[in-house]
């Protein structure tokens, strides 16, 4: 799974200038709610529920509830357009990285046996992915029902490329996506299910009718690198599947029994006849990651019916939604400025949903004729010191342009006539105030929900973050103490239970998942995996939260960068190619890498230039024909040497 981007985090240097963000991060965690998505003349998109920690994924089950899987192991369900309190179950999962609850699925049969599937990340040492059964007794899962369907193959120390989509085809059979655990390796191998779609039996058993009579025969198609989602069109065999890319092209490929994908041969289109290209795809000056996938094929249309058997897909990083058609394999945009969205699906109602874990928010997008705006986010009610700043916000659907008016107590705000609302200073005497917003358009006008604003004399405490020290670097391997000290006007030093803890991952522009939220120490540690994600232009943010006895927040964070070196790859004699972690390059070439990473490289033998074959002899650093390297600590060449 490539995802997720918290992009330009702001650390305030004073606690005045902190204080609207420690207010929202008091009542929302470590998201912020809003969405500032764009649609299509005629669409309007709500808020569904929101306050789901580390959304990945959901299904929608056939009576309309909707469930949605947390990274850290809460099934949670959405219900008549709420969010259930208690869990319908909590997995004891491994949620570093991309890992954790992963993928959800509903019988075909559900109505009778009330089975559903789950794909999730099991602790260990080392870790494994597995998919287990359960069984629904209302709006929680029957206690003793849980069933193992199929364990996966030990995880390495890389945390990334987990997939975990499930979806049933119109043949019975479960379909599952498998990441390669960030080896391109494992996905052209027929001897473990990493890098693969595969296809079972509901109670686990392999269908007869495979592809593959050799290796595991649960697999249906490989070489893929990430299959985060993909998607059966109605009742038919048609299928999509969104692959995560590496450097430069996220792909749809067309689902077909015995496909091979190519990766890491090969990244987007490919003339090698051995490989099945994508039927669309789109390069990283467009996006990074591609997650969400439905057709839209309801059984009711909402939608008008240019719509109808059309893809839709998003990007995480980009926030786009588009709709591709399959029989021009064109695409055109649908939503831009969803809050990284990471799962799609279609209702029986017709709408359109998706889950942003931006915003920790499941959107519904509908069609509707009626042209009076929608309000997409509510104002949110907060809690206040006295003398502090506030704002409160809406964000609306349909067409433009708005204009607002807010509210207190009932009575209108002169001058408050935007999309926000800001009390640069707070009084006790707001204390209970009540705020709304009336929003219109030229054709007609909507009144949001009410926001209390609670002001207290209590002031928010202060933490700080003492280790890792300012200025600290990474290598891969390396074990990373952090600890921390807060204090608080009223409380004093504040206890552990306190502290709450959260690692991001940063790549380029986007950020995946490290460590999900901890809570209850005033220290702990975090391993830097030695294998995964190979670029260098990386970073991990550690973030603090401490709260004290009346609920008041403080956020700090500390960045810690890679220790960087250039490898440089050649060959003797100089043209012939290497694979640098099983993409081809033509030598000689430098790259940048990040200490203590491991890297696989080969010198494919035998192969032409010039009109003369070579073999491989020996590489400079003694290793073998392919083997793996550990990024040294200096600059390094490494020399494959070939004979005629």
């Amino acid at each position: 799974m490539k995802i997720y981007n918290n992009g330009r985090h702001v650390t305030y240097s004073t606690l005045t200038r902190n204080f609207v963000t420690v207010v929202l991060f008091l009542l929302f965690g470590f998201a912020f709610y809003g969405s500032a998505a764009t649609l299509p003349s005629g669409f309007v998109e709500t808020t569904v529920a929101n306050d789901i920690a580390s959304p990945t994924a959901m299904a929608i089950a056939p009576d309309g509830r909707i469930f949605v899987c947390s990274q850290t192991g809460a099934l949670r369900v959405i219900k008549n357009g709420a969010l259930l309190s208690t869990p319908f179950i909590t997995l004891n999962v491994d949620p570093s990285g991309e890992r954790g609850l992963l993928g959800v699925a509903f019988d075909p049969g559900f109505n009778l046996n009330n089975f559903i599937y789950l794909y999730y990340t099991v602790p260990g040492n080392p870790a494994h992915n597995r998919v287990i059964r359960v069984t629904a007794n209302g709006d929680v899962f029957l206690s003793g029902s849980t069933r193992v369907i199929l364990d996966l193959n030990p995880l390495s120390t890389a945390t990334n490329h987990n997939g975990g989509a499930l979806h049933f085809g119109p043949d019975g059979k479960l379909y599952i996506a498998v990441g390669d655990n960030a080896n391109g390796d494992n996905a052209q191998t027929k001897t473990n299910l990493l890098g693969k779609i595969l296809r079972i039996n509901p109670d686990g058993s392999i269908p007869f009718d495979n592809p593959f009579s050799t290796g595991r025969r649960e697999i249906w198609a490989l070489g893929l690198r990430n299959p985060y989602t993909f998607a059966f069109r109605g009742n038919t065999h048609f299928m999509y599947i969104n692959d995560v890319g590496a450097s430069a092209k996220e792909e749809i490929n067309l689902g077909q029994a015995g496909a091979n994908y190519g990766w890491p041969a090969t990244e987007g289109p490919t003339n090698d006849p051995a490989f099945k290209g994508p039927v669309y795809f789109y390069t990283h000056t467009d996006g990074c990651a591609i997650t969400g996938g439905a057709f839209y094929t309801p059984p009711t249309s909402n939608f008008p019916s240019s719509y109808n058997g059309k893809y839709f897909f998003g990007d995480y990083c980009s926030g786009f939604i588009r709709k591709l058609d399959p029989s021009t394999s064109q695409a055109s945009n649908f939503i831009t400025g969803a809050a990284k969205p990471v799962d799609i699906r279609v209702g029986n109602d017709g709408s359109l949903y998706y889950l942003a874990r931006g915003t920790r928010s499941v959107m519904k997008v509908r069609y509707t004729t009626d042209l009076s705006p929608v309000i997409s986010t509510q104002p949110k009610s907060q809690l206040i010191s006295v003398g502090y700043p506030v704002t409160f916000s809406v964000t609306a659907s349909g067409p433009t342009p708005y204009s607002y008016q807010w509210k207190r107590n009932g009575v209108n705000i002169a001058g408050a006539n935007s999309a926000t609302y800001r009390i640069a200073s707070t009084t006790l005497s707001d204390n209970g105030d009540q705020f709304r917003v009336q929003v219109s358009n030229p054709n007609g006008s909507t009144l949001s929900n009410i926001a209390t604003l609670s002001v207290t004399s209590d002031k928010p405490p202060v933490g700080q973050i003492i280790t890792p020290a300012q200025g600290t670097t990474y290598f891969g391997g390396m074990t990373v103490n952090y600890s921390g000290s807060a204090s608080d006007p009223e409380d004093g030093a504040l206890p552990g239970s306190a502290f709450t803890w959260q690692v991001n991952f940063h790549h380029a522009s986007h950020t995946h998942p490290f460590v999900a939220a901890r809570t209850g120490s005033k220290s702990g540690t975090f391993t830097i995996p030695d294998r995964g994600e190979t670029a260098s232009n990386v970073f991990y943010r550690i973030i603090l939260k401490v709260v004290d006895s009346a609920g008041l927040t403080h956020t700090v964070t500390r960045d810690i960068q890679p220790r960087k070196v250039n490898m440089s790859f050649s060959t003797n004699p100089a043209g012939l190619k290497i694979a640098l972690d099983g993409q081809s390059r033509v030598t000689p070439f430098t790259v940048t890498g990040v200490v203590g990473i491991k890297r696989t490289i080969a010198a494919p033998s035998p192969q032409g230039l010039n009109g003369s074959s070579y073999v491989f002899q020996t590489w400079t650093d003694g290793g073998a024909r392919s083997h793996e390297i550990s990024t040294p600590s200096t600059s390094t060449n490494y020399t494959a040497r070939f004979s005629e």
